[in-house]
């Protein structure tokens, strides 16, 4: 009794899909996003219209042209198999294609003429679904293949009659061999003289077309050159086709899994042909679709095609693959139990369902704690708490609102990504653009350096600084939210082509004098002093007005008003690295001097700070190769285009020897970022106010120590390594000649 109740159960919920689902889905034919039709015509895979990826092969490919007979408003469009130049009329699944073949007239020809060639092509012609016809009496049609006779007829002349074909009068019909690629038809007169008048014509036909649409005679096809032809197709059994379909290949004899069988999972038997191995792909019986997609088959609803195969007291419930007829007698003893059952199972997943959206959200609630308490959230209460931090400038995000405005963190949505974390563009629910910083850091011992960034950043407050909005730290990893700057970095416009925004002279001045401008705010003018510890190029970013914005603070420290240095673990990128501070671990305010020289020097060169391109006298450092330059009196052949011809010699040298103080070995011979401020703006405003007065001849060099070659084969640094061929311990001074007058 127990088993007949689950039956009957089961029943019943079979009886309720058939009732909720009764339209079926269409599966689809062609690849996704590849054409399917062309004009009336179907064009399922493997055969394919478009680019290669919708057919299998070239042998598949088909033309979809217009026809040049069409006299409607609309264009009538027409199929091609594009390799072998044949009308396609229908191509089933199954494995035919029916296409238009030429008709051989032999009164007005030459007496014979061939069909389209297929050796070597997945195509034959159908032996069961073809048949040679002959139109012509007392003389011998034959079919021909490479150059050999393989089959003809011949018809009895009977003036009063023309009967059908199968009778054998005035028309005659007899079949093909099989695996036939190629065939041409003639006819043998031996030596008879043909009529004036004859209007003899042979062709191979598709037999169920000519029955159906020739009805009295085959002379009605003489006013037509063409007849459809029906080609049996099957995939060539080659190492790629076996690649693609290799998992559903069965044997002949084997069985099929019964889980496969209900999930409508297709399958490929190997057919052996007299000239080559190939695949035929099937979907299990009770399904339908394209099996040569590699996709589930859909299975076919036999109650809604077959509604009478159970009796009158019998419903029909389909499943899988077939069907089952269930006695109506039982319905409504099955509709309560089923009632029952269902209810009390509705109410348990109700339940479940509640229970789950309860223990969920307490989760996420405990693990939105556990994240800021280990993204340092306790440090920054501490820091606001201090009163050393704006409170009001920053805002604690939450993560769904972060999440809403990133599409989920989307890859697209991805700005750039860098040592410290992932940046994405987002939108607030406010409409305002933001760059949303996605930190890396999952090491608790490393999460002062996250916090240290937002505390650095909300003391900041500059124009030419890139202003924190607010942070998350309810997340795995902690977030920061800073305004969103659209014009990309420095880097990019100093190293690649952009004729929207050309780095002319004069914008170059700017910009180098509001990144200074910036660095002198964080060494001198802010409530602590703040070493930035990464001055590059790429950090550097340009806003909708092609400002000077500095960015990524997240490797930044502030020290008492009282300290010179900070000791640390060497961090900075090669290149931009103060020699002095990768020596010594102590890092100063020269050493942002050093960064800011090199990315003064790309400014006047376009050359990049690393270059395996430069030799090794030059220098792979950009910072060794500008200084040996100007010792070697070469400084105008290594600057960039738009310098030389947008700036006057004096005030490009007066650059120069700035970088180059900048540059020096000794941190304590460089100056500060405020003289350095201070220099540019005295150049930018003598461009402005004078075109003169200065005698070019005798502005010189600045007289400085030299530095050693100190190129590096790597871009950045977290340690403090050792270079082989890198700078020894002590630096050497070497004395510089006074530059030559020009």
């Amino acid at each position: 009794m127990q088993s007949q109740a689950v039956h009957m159960m089961i029943l019943f919920l079979l009886l309720l899909s058939i009732d909720i689902c009764t339209a079926q889905v269409v599966p689809g034919m062609a690849k996704y996003g590849c054409q399917e039709h062309c004009g009336d015509v179907l064009i399922p895979y493997p055969f394919g219209i478009g680019h290669t990826g919708c057919y299998l092969d070239d042998w598949f490919e088909i033309e979809c042209n217009q026809s040049s007979k069409t006299t409607s408003s609309a264009p009538d469009y027409k199929p091609f198999l594009k390799r072998a130049q044949l009308e396609v009329l229908n191509i089933s699944i199954g494995g035919t294609l029916q296409v238009n073949s030429p008709v051989t007239f032999f009164c007005n020809g030459n007496g014979s003429s061939e069909m389209a060639n297929l050796t070597g092509s997945p195509f034959v012609y159908s032996q069961d679904k073809n048949r040679f016809t002959a139109v012509s009496c007392g003389f011998l049609a034959v079919m021909e293949s490479a150059e050999f006779v393989v089959g003809g007829c011949r018809s009895v002349c009977d003036n009063q009659n023309s009967n059908s074909c199968d009778i054998g009068i005035n028309c005659c019909q007899t079949t093909i061999p099989p695996c036939l690629t190629m065939m041409g038809a003639s006819i043998l007169y031996q030596g008879e003289t043909r009529k004036a008048d004859c209007d003899d014509y042979a062709f191979l036909v598709d037999k169920d077309w000519f029955e159906s649409e020739i009805s009295s005679s085959a002379h009605e096809i003489k006013n037509g050159s063409k007849v459809p032809v029906v080609l049996q197709w099957n995939i060539i059994n080659s190492t790629s086709s076996f690649a693609l379909f290799g998992r559903y290949v069965r044997n002949k004899y084997s069985f099929i899994n019964v889980d496969d069988y209900e999930r409508g999972i297709p399958y490929c038997f190997s057919i052996k042909s007299l000239d080559a191995s190939k695949l035929s792909c099937s979907c299990p019986d009770g399904f339908e679709g394209n099996p040569y997609l590699l996709q589930t088959c859909q299975d076919i609803d036999e109650c809604m095609i077959r509604h009478t195969r159970c009796g009158a007291h019998s419903k029909c419930v389909n499943v899988p693959g077939y069907y089952v007829c269930v006695d109506k007698k039982n319905t409504r003893f099955i509709l309560v139990i089923g009632l029952g059952a269902g209810l009390g199972l509705l109410l348990l997943l109700i339940g479940a369902w509640l229970g789950y959206r309860f223990l969920k959200k307490r989760h996420t609630m405990k693990r939105r704690e556990m994240f800021f308490k280990r993204n340092g959230g306790l440090l920054l209460e501490k820091q606001l708490s201090s009163g050393e931090v704006n409170v009001e400038k920053i805002k604690l995000f939450k993560s769904k609102e972060l999440e809403k405005s990133t599409d989920n963190f989307n890859i697209d949505r991805i700005l750039g990504q860098g040592g410290q974390g992932t940046v994405y563009k987002g939108m607030l629910t406010d409409g305002r653009i933001v760059a949303v910083k996605k930190s890396k850091i999952v090491d608790e011992s490393q999460l002062s350096d996250f916090i240290n960034e937002v505390v650095i950043l909300s003391q900041i407050n500059h124009r030419n600084m890139v202003q924190l909005l607010g942070c998350c730290l309810e997340t795995e990893v902690p977030i920061l939210v800073y305004e969103f700057i659209p014009n990309g970095n420095l880097s990019q416009y100093i190293h690649e082509q952009n004729e929207e925004f050309p780095l002319t002279w004069e914008v170059r001045l700017r910009i180098a004098m509001e990144i200074a401008g910036a660095l002198s705010y964080l060494h001198a003018s802010a409530a602590f002093p703040i070493y930035h510890r990464d001055i590059k190029s790429t950090n550097i970013l340009l806003d909708a007005k092609y400002r000077a914005k500095v960015a990524d603070f997240g490797t930044s420290r502030s020290v008492a008003i009282d300290q010179t240095h900070l000791t640390t673990l060497v961090h900075g990128t090669f290149g931009y690295l103060d020699p002095e501070y990768f020596q010594s671990s102590q890092f100063t305010e020269k050493s942002d001097v050093y960064s800011f020289g090199v990315v003064l020097v790309e400014l006047l060169t376009g050359q990049k700070p690393i270059s395996f391109r430069r030799s090794q006298e030059e220098g792979k450092s950009l910072a060794t190769y500008f200084i040996t330059s100007m010792q070697l009196d070469r400084l105008f052949e290594i600057l960039d285009a738009e310098v030389v011809k947008g700036g006057s010699k004096a005030d490009i040298i007066l650059v120069a020897n700035l970088a180059r103080r900048c540059l020096n070995l000794s941190g304590r011979k460089r100056p500060t970022m405020r003289e350095v401020t201070a220099e540019l703006e005295g150049i930018q405003m003598s461009e402005k106010t004078s075109n003169g007065g200065q005698n070019y001849e005798e502005v010189e060099f600045v007289r400085t120590d030299s530095i050693e070659p100190w190129d590096v084969a790597s871009s950045s640094t977290g340690t403090r390594p050792s270079l082989d061929g890198g700078p020894s311990s002590s630096l050497h001074e070497i004395p510089l000649l006074p530059y030559k007058s020009w």
